[in-house]
């Protein structure tokens, strides 16, 4: 455990001007997990009107940054990650759900799993 909270996680997040541009924010971390959601809007969809590749994959990258950070400390780095793209992302609110399978002293692994959620409150996989 390395003493984070999910306050201190927000604060983190809050610092990173790119994140606060998307209207980023984390819902839950901690125990190997972080969640982080992105409320979509106009400005983040591409020419055909579906949220845009670039936000699913800053999502990705910044829920398994987080998820990492509760086993190996603030000082993580992305070293690298793969998205499989399932079908064009729609809805109110992209989610970004993340957890560790494992953490060495100095890496981990993590899945991260992307759902849009819609205006009745379903979940939609647009990528994994």
């Amino acid at each position: 455990m390395t003493g984070l909270d999910l306050d201190t996680a927000r604060k983190a997040l809050d610092s990173q001007p790119f994140s606060r541009l998307l209207g980023a924010r984390l819902t839950a971390f901690g125990d190997g997990e972080a969640v982080l959601e992105v409320d979509v809007r106009e400005e983040l969809h591409q020419q055909n009107g579906y949220l845009h590749g670039g936000v699913l994959a800053y999502a990705a990258d910044n829920s398994i940054t987080f998820a990492a950070g509760t086993t190996l400390g603030p000082a993580v780095l992305t070293g690298g990650f793969s998205v499989q793209y399932v079908r064009p992302a729609v809805g109110r609110t992209l989610l970004a759900r993340a957890a560790v399978v494992h953490s060495g002293r100095r890496q981990a692994v993590v899945r991260c799993d992307l759902f849009t959620v819609g205006a009745d409150g379903q979940e939609t996989v647009p990528s994994q």
